[in-house]
């Protein structure tokens, strides 16, 4: 007991501390300390934790579920059943390990398939003679159409207690949204443990009953040394939907709910060219096949790095509408498969542009939206308007999420203040 109340002191005058320095020479030192404690707390009351539900190619009948621990166990199970029913089922993980700066993380995942469709089911973990608490997993309907989705911006924060208050309040105000979606820079380093724990932290409960669809950001890709590596921790934490290259197996994938297709890109190219320098070339050629084949109604394409430059102070483009590399290279490829929105990141700022076909305004063309920050990382007032933004917060701006909402003829783009204040909406008709 003594030592469970001097852990808690310790863990209230941490999150203080951590408060008030922000970027402080300190918080290294206090993040270790922070680890540490959880480190203790998971090997002396806890086997499991960041807990979460996964996106799988069709939700009607499949879903993955994660969790991580601190040891190496052959007996975690996951027990599930239909809800209000007896008969419980039982899965064996597959397992694999995270060897981070002398930290062994285990990582557990099970596929649940051939479940039924529009089911409520009740899932829970397993290990020794003790068992948690029941989650709930819901399948989607077949052949329905309506849904609705949370999108989040880049989450990048140094301290995850914005977006932790961000992501409930969302949660809160729409429990009836099927899964999530993050775009990119989950954490600010790649590598850091300490922020993986803070952004699950944020999630939970919402990521133990609904499942995940996560964009990987260029920061994933960053070692606590700010020097570039393999993403191999988000790689490993996500179990995303097969795209037909192991080699690229986690960086990119797609995805169908109801009548949307969800297209994943991975644009870290650039930080990826020392370590897999035909990445994009062969994403390229699995981008237009995805897009080829689907027989979906509508597209939607998600990737961190936004479309357009941006003026500002250091850099001046004025009436200059000028697209970035990324830009050049995805959206003639979108115009030819008819893509009808794509969301990006990286700028931590919101802007809904004009529809865009053949880099210029046209009433035909594709919905590109920046989604905007999560986190509390922020440049407030530094990007110029560019002459396709149709719609612009006022300035410094705040944190934001979105609400994508899908029915037979229509998609919804909702964006929300922190407190679900309304400030920008879009309809598709189709």
């Amino acid at each position: 007991m003594k030592k469970r109340i001097i852990i808690s002191v310790l863990l209230l005058i941490i999150i203080c501390a951590v408060g008030i320095m922000s970027y402080s020479p300190l918080r290294n030192k206090i993040e270790q300390i922070f680890f540490a404690t959880k480190v203790y707390n998971l090997l002396n009351s806890e086997e499991y934790m960041n807990l979460h539900q996964v996106i799988t190619k069709d939700s009607v009948n499949s879903r993955t579920i994660m969790w991580q621990s601190l040891n190496d166990r052959e007996d975690f199970i996951l027990e599930y059943k239909q809800e209000n029913e007896d008969e419980i089922l039982q899965a064996k993980p597959q397992k694999s390990v995270l060897d981070i700066d002398n930290k062994k993380i285990y990582i557990y995942a099970v596929t649940l398939e051939n479940l039924k469709a529009d089911m409520v089911y009740d899932y829970r973990l397993g290990f020794e003679n003790n068992r948690s608490d029941w989650y709930k997993l819901k399948t989607a309907k077949e052949n329905n159409n309506k849904f609705k989705t949370l999108i989040f911006p880049d989450y990048q924060s140094n301290d995850y207690t914005e977006w932790k208050s961000l992501a409930m309040n969302a949660w809160q105000n729409n429990q009836d949204s099927d899964f999530f979606i993050n775009m990119g820079d989950l954490v600010d380093n790649g590598y850091d443990l300490v922020q993986w724990n803070g952004w699950f932290d944020g999630v939970e409960p919402m990521v133990n009953n609904i499942p995940v669809a996560p964009v990987q950001g260029n920061h994933e890709t960053y070692t606590t040394d700010w020097k570039v590596a393999m993403p191999n921790v988000y790689l490993e934490m996500f179990k995303l939907p097969t795209n037909g290259n192991d080699k690229y197996q986690n960086q990119y994938y797609s995805f169908d709910y109801g009548d949307v297709h969800f297209t994943v890109i991975n644009t870290q190219d650039d930080e990826m060219a020392e370590f897999e320098p035909d990445l994009l070339n062969e994403q390229l050629k699995w981008l237009e096949n995805d897009l080829a084949t689907t027989d979906k109604k509508w597209k939607v394409v998600l990737m961190h790095r936004d479309i357009l430059n941006y003026g500002r102070d250091a850099k001046p483009l004025g009436d200059e509408i000028s697209f970035s590399r990324h830009g050049e290279i995805y959206m003639p490829i979108f115009d030819k498969y008819d893509v009808d929105a794509v969301l990006t990141a990286h700028l931590h700022t919101y802007r809904r542009r004009a529809l865009i076909r053949d880099f210029a305004q046209n009433e035909q063309g594709t919905l590109y939206i920046l989604t905007g920050v999560a986190g509390n990382v922020r440049y407030p007032s530094l990007w110029y308007k560019n002459p396709l933004d149709e719609y612009v917060p006022l300035q410094p701006e705040t944190n934001n999420y979105l609400v994508l909402e899908a029915d037979e003829n229509s998609l919804t783009f909702n964006c929300y203040l922190p407190d679900s204040t309304q400030i920008d909406t879009f309809t598709f008709t189709k």
